[in-house]
């Protein structure tokens, strides 16, 4: 089946890119607009070519899924179909509804005109894979729109409707309804006309401050992207838009293109785009399972996070009923939301009637039946199973048959919560990060008995409301905080060993972690983890066996909120500072076990705490309670502040080579006392043995 249509509309071929979903410039699409431009090029009847896509893409560019394959560089490659447009003795006109990205952006500036709808959506996203454009964008863009308007989307990657670029030569038209009639007319005026054809690449960059914005720009980007090189590659190419022939610099362009698709960061970058894109998807799930109507949502407790839940449905113009048990708590919990608007507001990220449509659309409640038409519920309460279970039982007495009801629980069994309703298939978690409305991470746990409509609506529901969904089973923790606790046991053995909370902290910070594991532990709260061990040693009937933390919290030192905790806090200041009493405990805990602190490095401290995380998410893809390797990355870029350049544990863990991380879990494994959690899991080992990897 071809990839282009073909039609003659009088003296007019129309060739329409017919490559669904958004005419993804693969080698078959290639090779399409070629033999298209072939045949209208050998019919004397065709005076003059238009090429367009469809109302949703013109083309979002190349096929990703390309990336690095035989059919990446099979010809026609995208220069050639270009210059092929751009050589023409017959004029080209490109048409532009919807998305028009990357290379299809290149495609279009290959054409001698170009018409738009004022919505179509106009950009070079390269950067944000690592790249930089490889088709010519870096020397055309800057022809048709200037050196600074270029380089500023070229390296931020930043996409712009049409209108915004209307009176550019980028445009010869910008239209409000479909571009094609307007793209034939003017077709039709070019031939009558006669005139000579203008390719984008004769025109020249005129900008007398050219070398000083340059160097601006020099500075700033190699300032702002340190973990990426794509950012000062592009500021680099679009400079040979100024003193190289066109030809030359479209062969270093490619150059400095083919480069970067070979560095490390542009594998992570490229590997969380198609993983996210991944994430939604599951085998024994659908794609055309129907969904429930999510009308009007619920929100149990109007704190921290039920507030910041409660605005992401508010943000999607989903009305919620907010509950709360005591007024007082509930105008607290409003007036915070109010603030948090207001705030928007004065950035200018609102205006005045947004904040007040988006606080229309809560109703406080402090009664259940307020719930009695909701279409989804979601509690936000304190995490104990016995007062879960009280909010589920209530529920499940007032809210209406087929609604969802879902738990924002960030450790306990669904299914235990799930079991104390009459209706355990409409039961799940969803588990917001916090603070909830700005964290893009939302994991939705699937119970044993969830159906699998209300999993597929809360995974579409996750998209209105702009989260990146991933699905785990059910288990202590789920994805994301299971692989926490043995980040952070491997972070407390280094500190029973001789590190310090500081030091571990600027190791993994080194690395690219956004905060180390101490800094987060005050920040959120050292109490929340004492409470969480307190729970597990009742739960198996054992002592607690206290650890260096515990020893903290029972000095009253719960972390920032307390000014104290691994680091001391002036009164009103973030800033962590070194404490000699953390240290007094620290040294009192070692003496008291007999333990002789040694010299640590920086590596060893990077290598236990990622391998860590590497290996219990080993299991957790073996138990089937991550659907694939890539989720699991997904938890810890968005929820955990794990460095996007270096794409995720498992991603890392395949970069560094699976016998390698083995082999050093083995070494921790064999070291006098080691926790057993240090053996490699069998599905680490079997990968390593047979020369595969996790992604």
């Amino acid at each position: 089946m071809s990839s282009t249509r073909y039609e003659l509309r009088g003296h007019t071929a129309l060739i329409t890119l017919d490559h669904p979903p958004v005419n993804g410039l693969g080698a078959a699409l290639r090779t399409g607009i070629m033999d298209a431009l072939d045949r209208a090029q050998a019919d004397p009847a065709v005076e003059a070519i238009v090429i367009t896509g469809s109302e949703r893409a013109f083309s979002g560019g190349a096929d990703v899924k390309e990336f690095g394959t035989a059919a990446a560089a099979r010809e026609p490659r995208l220069p050639v179909v270009i210059a092929a447009l751009e050589n023409s003795p017959k004029p080209v006109v490109a048409a532009i509804s919807g998305v028009c990205m990357g290379g299809g952006l290149e495609l279009a500036l290959g054409a001698h005109c170009r018409v738009a709808r004022a919505d179509a959506q106009i950009a070079l996203p390269e950067v944000k894979l690592g790249l930089l454009p490889g088709a010519g964008g870096t020397q055309r863009l800057p022809r048709v729109i200037g050196l600074e308007a270029a380089l500023n989307m070229i390296v931020s990657g930043a996409t712009l409707p049409a209108r915004q670029l209307e009176g550019t030569a980028l445009f010869d038209a910008v239209t409000d309804g479909d571009p094609l009639p307007a793209a034939l007319a003017l077709a039709g005026q070019v031939v009558a006309e006669g005139k000579p054809l203008e390719r984008v690449r004769d025109l020249k960059v005129k900008d007398p401050q050219a070398e000083a914005f340059l160097q601006f720009a020099r500075n700033t980007v190699a300032a702002t992207s340190k973990h990426f090189p794509a950012p000062l590659k592009c500021v680099e190419a679009v400079a040979m838009c100024l003193n190289k022939p066109f030809d030359e610099a479209l062969r270093l362009e490619r150059e400095l293109f083919l480069g970067l698709m070979t560095t490390p960061e542009s594998r992570a970058l490229r590997h969380v785009f198609a993983a996210e894109r991944a994430a939604g998807k599951l085998p024994d799930l659908p794609e055309d399972t129907p969904l429930r109507t999510i009308a009007k949502v619920g929100v149990i407790g109007a704190g921290t996070m039920g507030g910041g839940i409660t605005m992401n449905f508010l943000n999607a113009g989903i009305p919620v009923v907010l509950l709360e048990m005591k007024q007082e708590a509930l105008d607290k919990g409003l007036a915070t939301i109010r603030r948090n608007y207001e705030n928007s507001m004065k950035k200018g990220k609102l205006k005045p009637e947004q904040v007040e449509q988006r606080l229309a659309l809560v109703t406080p409640t402090l009664a259940y039946d307020a719930f009695k038409d909701v279409d989804l519920v979601i509690e936000a309460v304190f995490e104990s199973m016995d007062v879960k279970k009280q909010v589920f039982t209530a529920l499940d007495a007032v809210c209406k048959p087929g609604a969802i009801l879902a738990s924002n629980t960030s450790y306990l069994n669904i299914d235990a919560i799930a079991a104390t309703t009459q209706r355990p298939q409409d039961v799940l978690g969803l588990h917001f990060f916090s603070p909830a409305n700005v964290m893009r991470l939302l994991e939705v746990v699937r119970g044993a008995k969830t159906a699998p409509d209300v999993l597929a609506t809360c995974m579409a529901l996750a998209k209105k409301i702009k989260k990146v969904a991933v699905v785990s089973g059910v288990c202590d923790g789920f994805i994301g905080n299971r692989m926490l606790a043995r980040y952070g046991a491997a972070a407390a053995g280094l500190i029973n060993a001789g590190a310090s909370p500081q030091q571990v902290d600027g190791a993994l910070q080194a690395f690219g972690m956004a905060m180390g594991p101490y800094r987060m532990g005050d920040l959120a709260g050292l109490d929340i983890g004492w409470a969480t061990r307190k729970r597990k040693a009742a739960e198996a009937g054992v002592a607690m066996k206290p650890v260096i933390a515990d020893k903290l919290c029972e000095a009253g030192r719960f972390g920032q909120k307390t000014g104290a905790g691994w680091y001391r806090y002036d009164a009103g200041s973030r800033d962590p500072i070194p404490d000699p009493v953390t240290q007094g405990i620290i040294d009192a805990y070692r003496a008291e076990h007999g333990i002789q602190p040694r010299q640590i490095d920086d590596g060893e401290i990077v290598e236990r705490c990622m391998y860590a995380l590497v290996n219990e998410g080993a299991r957790i893809l073996a138990e089937g309670i991550a659907a694939r390797a890539s989720d699991i990355d997904i938890v810890y870029l968005n929820g955990y502040g794990f460095p996007q350049h270096r794409g995720g544990p498992m991603l890392y863990a395949d970069i560094v080579g699976l016998p390698n991380v083995v082999r050093a879990l083995r070494r921790f494994a064999g070291e006098p006392g080691a926790d057993p959690s240090w053996q490699p899991a069998p599905l680490l080992v079997q990968l390593a043995e047979e020369g595969k990897s996790f992604n």
